[in-house]
This record gives C-alpha cells, structure tokens and sequence, in this order.
C-alpha cells in the first residue's frame, strides 16, 4: 500500500488523531494553515473528488457533518471555519486520497491562494 492517507487509516504511519469510526478518520495536519487545521479522510481509497459515485453520498454527507462537529468541539463553529476538498494538482491536491481539509481560528482570506 503506497498511499500515505491509506498507512495512516491502517495505523502503519503514526497521526495525531482525533476521530476515527469504521468509515472515516480524522487527524492534524501535519503542516497546519490555522489554529484548526484537520483531514477528515474516508477510511477506503478514494482517489479525487472526481471519482467519487452516488454510492458515496452519505460518505461524503458524513465527512462534512464530522467537520461541522470537530469546528464545534474546538470552538470555532460560531466564529466560523472553512471546509475544503483540493481536486488534483492545479488545485493543490498532493495526496490523492480524498480528503476534506477544516480550517479555523483566524481569518481566512478570500478568495484563497
């Protein structure tokens, strides 16, 4: 298995996690952009949001509800935090494993980068 996202959810790479359930997993980000800064990755490979099918719709509605929770628990859901899926090179993906990026406890910019 060569996919980093994949070694982390196997538990073959050490992450500071701080959700994780049969389906996702949620840890920092190891290079953090905000005060917040957390991947929720879905545990099975999924390369971009490109591949994503209609089968992945509650998987999909799931990694941003665990967002939502994760901004609340931390503080930032009344303040306001941003969610973001990078797809492929040009947007800045470097892993391609679907992941959802959530960011919060400063202002952000817009539009970004």
């Amino acid at each position: 298995m060569s996919c980093l996202f994949c070694r982390i959810a196997a538990g073959e790479i050490p992450a500071t996690v701080v959700f994780e359930d049969d389906d996702l997993m949620a840890f920092e980000d190891i290079n953090p952009q905000a005060p917040m800064h957390v991947l929720v990755i879905p545990r099975a490979h999924i390369s971009t949001v490109n591949d994503l099918a209609p089968g992945h719709d509650v998987l999909v509605g799931a990694m941003v509800r665990r967002a939502g929770l994760l901004a609340a628990e931390r503080g930032y859901a009344g303040s306001g935090y941003r969610t973001v899926f990078n797809c492929n090179a040009d947007a800045g993906q470097t892993v391609f494993h679907l992941h959802l990026h959530v960011l919060g406890g400063r202002t952000l910019a817009w539009p970004p980068g």
